[in-house]
């Protein structure tokens, strides 16, 4: 049977062909292909494109990583530990999805699986309909990653397995592609399935798509915490970029609140420009949105998703001259946080707190100051974040809004991914409630507001500070040497031998500290003794005043999902002379010490 999805015309699959059954590869290349992908606890992520080009958008896979595929989805179904388990599958919208959701699926089923199909589905989507009595989902997507780049993420209840679990599931992923029989044993898992399997499979996705659209809708108004009758007057223009959103209820939903639409770029797979949300890429949004506020003063916002649909970030109208802004992903989170945290202390709820990653702004913690919240840091990776988070509620902490400000957007509670719509949900919370903004700004400025709530106002109100965008060309480095115990030393030592000559006490640095998060800790000290053998977690040098306040950070941290070295530095104030030299240190610090380990 050729399975077409209506929705988008694509060929999903021929369930009577078995795409494993003729594959010509060797074990040493399978376990030479396994090399190039990264297991982490934010996902697997590989180069899927047969060619090996990051920006291919080809459809097609290499013979070796369908049989790494086929072990994935053995190992994962094992690892739920549980006869028949009801499994939740979804993709993302890049073209290498179809082939690796076929392979999972056929060796899910084959393995006695009862495998609830999405086809192309939002994040979000999937994982909220994952609290609907499934024992795990598994997503298939490289989120940000260029075109050519897809993954696996592994979860169950809507949030993605802790790292333990996923460390688990690749020692036994390595495991299983040890032995030299590796290429038989994917041929007989893919050979498992029956074509009537896969065919119930594929004929009742239709209706379990609606089922999750319809629990999606809910779930969204009830993180909101509105009610079906909420209603807000406001323009909102979507920038879809081919990503899974097309497919979700984005539209539709945001009408049934009152909220005029105008979405482009909304059909799934046709990808138009860079995946990842931010800079140059939200220029398409900005520009629709300009024409559209010029037509209808009530566009006043718009926003641009990631190709899996959880990472979203804005642009807005500044409605006192008209011009259409792009906000930076430090500053749409700082956005949630001050709205929610303003909410939650106008209804005198506490005791608050804010978990956060490892390189958000400060500025989190001069929201949190305001009002009357705490800021914990975990190391970069939602799910380190999630179960912070989790931690702290079951310290008694009220804890709404969370994420990794690095990235943009939020993860609003119960949810336990980043979401655009809830990003958008707590904008219009704001224009509805005319006391909330009322609040929220004399908070912050101690001044009343004049007029009408807005982003303008809300922006201009946000504490200062000057931070490098996680995906400008300087916030990551290339770095020869990984064993990165030995290259922290290394740049630890050079750090302190060069803190003189940086003469910055003109800036009101007197002093350091370090900090270094691993999981969801943080810690604060320098040297071996406070990190792990592996060292792979964020490394902050704090940058301190003379009455103790931080005036600026140094970070840096292996990437999770990518073979690089992420760095950044945050300066509070408008700074941008201090913020440029902090971080040309930094990249000189880092290359000083990666040369300095030949």
């Amino acid at each position: 049977m050729k399975y077409i999805d209506e929705r988008t015309g694509f060929l999903v699959c021929d369930s009577a062909l078995d795409p494993l059954k003729d594959i010509c590869c060797q074990a040493d290349a399978v376990r030479s292909a396994l090399g190039r992908y990264i297991l982490s606890a934010s996902g697997w992520r590989n180069v899927f494109a047969a060619s090996k080009d990051e920006e291919d958008a080809g459809e097609v896979i290499s013979d070796e990583d369908a049989v790494i595929v086929a072990h994935i989805a053995h190992v994962f179904y094992e690892g739920i530990g549980k006869k028949r388990p009801r499994i939740l599958l979804a993709v993302d919208a890049r073209p290498t999805g179809r082939i690796l959701s076929y392979i999972t699926m056929r060796v899910l089923v084959g393995l006695g699986a009862d495998v609830s199909y999405l086809f192309i589905s939002a994040a979000p989507e999937t994982m909220a309909y994952s609290h609907e009595g499934f024992d795990a989902f598994c997503y298939i997507s490289a989120s940000h990653n260029p075109i050519g780049h897809n993954g696996f993420k592994f979860g169950v209840d809507g949030g993605v397995y802790e790292r333990t679990v996923s460390d688990a599931l690749a020692v036994s992923l390595r495991a299983a592609l040890d032995g030299d029989d590796c290429v038989e044993r994917a041929k007989a898992l893919s050979a498992l399935a029956q074509e009537e399997q896969i065919d119930k499979v594929l004929l009742e996705a239709k209706e379990e798509k609606a089922k999750a659209l319809a629990y999606y809708r809910t779930f969204v108004l009830e993180t909101a915490g509105v009610d079906p009758s909420f209603h807000a007057d406001c323009g909102i223009v979507g920038e879809l970029n081919g990503s899974a959103r097309s497919l979700s209820i984005d539209e539709g939903f945001l009408q049934s609140l009152g909220c005029k639409t105008h979405y482009v770029n909304d059909r799934a797979g046709a990808v138009v420009h860079a995946i990842v949300p931010e800079g140059e890429n939200l220029i398409p949004c900005r520009d629709e949105l300009k024409k559209c506020h010029e037509k209808d003063k009530r566009f006043i916002l718009g926003y641009c998703p990631d190709n899996d649909g959880d990472r979203g970030n804005f642009v807005y109208v500044r409605q006192s001259t008209g011009e259409c802004e792009i906000l930076q992903a430090q500053e749409v989170f700082a956005l949630v946080v001050a709205i929610e945290l303003a909410d939650l202390s106008k209804k005198g709820v506490g005791p608050l707190a804010v978990a956060v990653n490892c390189p958000t702004s400060e500025r989190i913690e001069a929201l949190g100051e305001i009002f009357g919240a705490k800021v914990f840091r975990a190391e970069v990776g939602e799910a380190n974040v999630v179960n912070l988070a989790s931690e702290l509620r079951s310290q008694g902490y009220v804890v709404h809004v969370l994420g990794e400000g690095s990235n943009g957007g939020n993860i609003t509670d119960p949810a336990k991914v980043r979401d655009p719509l809830n990003s958008v949900m707590t904008f219009l919370k704001l224009f509805a409630d005319k006391s909330l903004f009322s609040y929220a700004i004399e908070k912050m400025t101690g001044k009343k507001p004049e007029g009408e709530p807005s982003l303008e106002a809300m922006v201009d109100a946000l504490p200062v500070y000057t931070t490098t965008g996680a995906f400008s060309s300087l916030a990551k480095l290339h770095v020869k040497h990984t064993e990165w115990a030995r290259l922290k030393k290394e740049y630890e030592r050079l750090f302190v031998t060069q803190w003189q000559t940086m003469a910055l006490e003109e800036e009101g640095i007197m002093g350091y500290e370090e900090r270094q998060t691993e999981g969801t800790k943080e810690v604060v000290g320098m040297g071996e003794a406070y990190r792990s053998p592996a060292a792979k977690g964020g490394l902050k040098m704090v940058l301190i005043g003379e009455g103790g306040e931080h005036l600026a950070y140094l970070w840096l941290r292996p990437s999770g999902t990518e073979p690089v070295l992420r760095v950044l530095v945050d300066v509070k104030g408008k700074k941008e002379a201090l913020h440029d030299r902090l971080l040309s240190w930094q990249r000189s610090l880092i290359d000083q010490a990666d040369k300095a380990l030949d």
